[in-house]
Parts: C-alpha cells; structure tokens; sequence
C-alpha cells in the first residue's frame, strides 16, 4: 500500500473536494446522466469520470481536473486570501513536519528497480 502524503495546509479525510466541485458542474450542464458527452469534450474516459464521482478515485489529477473543466466552460481560479506572516509560517510548517516525522517507524529496505530484495541480492 503507498503512504498517502499528507500536506499541513491542505487537508482531507475521504476525498479531494474538487471532485465534489466537478460533479456539481456536470450536474448543472446536465451532463451527469450523459458522461459520454463529457468524454467526447474533455477527451477524459467515461471510467475515470466514474471512478470520481462514485467513490474509487481520491485524488485526480490536476491536467485531467483541468481537461473537464475547461472542455465545459469553466475554470479555476487562484486567489490571494490573506496575508501572511513567512517567518511565523516557516516555523509552524518546521512543528507540524517534525511532528509527523516523530510519529513515523523506521521502514523495510525497499525493493530495488530490478525487483529483487537487498536480502535476495546479497546471496
């Protein structure tokens, strides 16, 4: 199983919520029903479309996010919502990873590319 990668600013439990966003969109083109219309505009398979909206998918990626959303009209925006202080946030960001690194266990030697162990190897 991958180690999910957590981020300390951008957080979820299930999900990412631009899926959510997405279907919204496809829903209000009417489109929900007719995800072969979104394919043939986005290029972006029926499946993968599926796989977002009913749960299999927990982290689409961004040029396919992209793909549907311009294909329909729509795009996303960047937004400056707040200043912030670099100094005070460098610090929290140092706390927060050092506090997840503390809960971390040393890991198992990985696999090289080839696919042998290094126990294997070194026979």
């Amino acid at each position: 199983m991958a180690d999910v990668r957590l981020y300390r600013t951008y957080r979820f439990i299930d999900k990412d919520p631009v899926i959510d966003k997405i279907r919204t969109v496809v829903q209000d083109e009417g489109l929900i029903k007719r995800l072969a219309i979104v394919h043939e505009l986005s290029g972006v398979a029926t499946t993968t479309l599926n796989n977002w909206f009913n749960g299999h998918t927990k982290k689409p990626q961004n040029p396919t996010i992209e793909a549907v959303l311009t294909s329909l009209g729509y795009e996303r925006e960047i937004i400056k919502k707040k200043d912030i202080n670099i100094e005070r946030e460098r610090k929290v960001a140092a706390d927060w990873l050092a506090k997840q690194n503390s809960g971390k266990m040393k890991s198992r030697p990985k696999a090289k590319a080839n696919g042998h162990s290094r126990r294997k190897a070194a026979k």
